[in-house]
């Protein structure tokens, strides 16, 4: 459970949230830490995590199902996160970049020609 735990530059962040909202974002943060993504939908995040922060926050683990992943709470809490992070959302011309690297660097030493 290490990897859930809050850490002192986590704590900052969730510092002014309370309650569902609180125990929202700090699964989210941990999560993104983790995955390098956000989830798609609350059950991806493994219950034993959900049982630890919540424990952590000082919410009931039940109050997670009331956090919604759609709104302009959770696209905020998004923002803080890629920020706090140094993470920003990926742009078309990220796409074109990785691509061509993709081209030069991986394309030409592939062995299997299918992929």
């Amino acid at each position: 459970m290490a990897n859930w735990t809050l850490v002192d530059g986590d704590w900052d962040l969730v510092a002014n949230k309370s309650g569902t909202t609180r125990l929202g974002f700090s699964l989210l943060l941990k999560f993104f830490e983790l995955e390098g993504r956000f989830p798609d939908v609350l059950e991806e995040v493994p219950s034993v995590a959900v049982e630890y922060v919540a424990d952590l926050v000082k919410v009931p683990a039940a109050d997670f199902a009331k956090y919604t992943l759609l709104g302009r709470t959770v696209e905020y809490h998004r923002k803080q996160i890629r920020e706090a992070l140094g993470f920003r959302p990926a742009t078309l011309a990220d796409e074109e970049a990785l691509t061509g690297w993709l081209a030069v660097e991986v394309c030409p030493v592939e062995l299997v020609e299918a992929r």
